[in-house]
């Protein structure tokens, strides 16, 4: 049966609306495009992707760095982000040598330094020496032995020293007592660390009733040791510094360059001497 041409008209114009998009909205659906809008909100806002250096540094420095400098550095440049590696100097000495990838180096002495530097490894015109640091004997708070004196550590039955062979706190024990000669004496009485943190834990514990440290470790650990007595100034023959630089091969060089930059600034200064390093001069 043939449509009357008036049916015919209204199917066509219904076809064209329907054609140019016009329909009923669903309740939700002006939702639908809020993800895209959203996706965008969110790509303009999100933050810079990081650049990570990693700083291979003295046990010593991990506390003074984790509570405080690497925090204060990271929100100066929140572009940067700092990963610390904290052993004894001569351990990470021999770790950079064997391939080990860091961006900044801070040992605890200067051989450490010295020896990068000669093979190349450093960059030399990065090398500032930047902090020095006492050497001390400690005992357990609560310690009777009635130690006054740096010599007097003969009078303790287990005596914590780092390892001369890669501790340089050890190193400088090592110089101290025997200067007094007494070196030989307390051997059979030694308990080696690995690292300065190693001996500190091991006094703070009365693990060993004497040890020899730096004097910002034993500060950080007031209320369980006590420092005695610090190494005479003549029986060391150097100062105990710490120099700092880039390493030479490092993958992110600016970004390390303005983390020692700002090591050297006056902030950072104040943070260091805050837990009881001096200042080179």
């Amino acid at each position: 049966m043939k449509r009357p041409g008036w049916i015919i008209m209204l199917i066509v114009g219904l076809s064209l609306l329907s054609g140019c998009g016009v329909k009923t909205e669903e309740p939700g659906a002006a939702a639908e495009t809020r993800p895209l809008e959203i996706e965008a909100e969110e790509e303009n806002t999100k933050a810079e992707a990081t650049e990570t250096i990693f700083v291979a540094a003295a046990a010593s420095l991990k506390n003074v760095y984790e509570e405080k400098l690497i925090p204060m550095f990271q929100a100066l440049n929140p572009e940067i982000r700092v990963s610390g590696i904290y052993d004894s100097s001569g351990k990470l000495q021999t770790q950079i040598q064997e391939g080990l990838e860091v961006d900044v180096f801070m040992p605890a002495a200067g051989k450490p330094m010295e020896a990068l530097d000669e093979e190349g490894l450093i960059a030399s015109e990065t090398v500032i020496d930047l902090l020095e640091n006492k050497i001390v004997m400690i005992v357990p708070a609560d310690s009777q032995l009635g130690l006054a004196r740096f010599a007097d550590i003969t009078k303790a039955e287990i005596i914590a020293l780092g390892d001369p062979a890669s501790v340089p706190a050890g190193e400088y024990a090592q110089e101290a007592l025997t200067y007094l000669g007494v070196w030989e004496e307390i051997q059979a009485k030694v308990s080696f660390g690995t690292n300065v943190t190693e001996v500190l834990n091991q006094v703070a514990s009365s693990s060993a009733e004497a040890g020899i440290v730096y004097a910002t470790d034993a500060a950080g650990m007031k209320g369980k040791v006590s420092i005695i007595a610090e190494a005479p100034e003549e029986s060391l023959d150097n100062l105990v510094v710490y120099p700092v630089a880039v390493v030479k091969d490092s993958l992110h060089r600016e970004a390390a360059e303005i983390f020692v930059e700002f090591l050297q600034s006056a902030e950072a200064i104040d943070v260091f001497q805050s837990y009881g390093f001096s200042v080179t001069e």
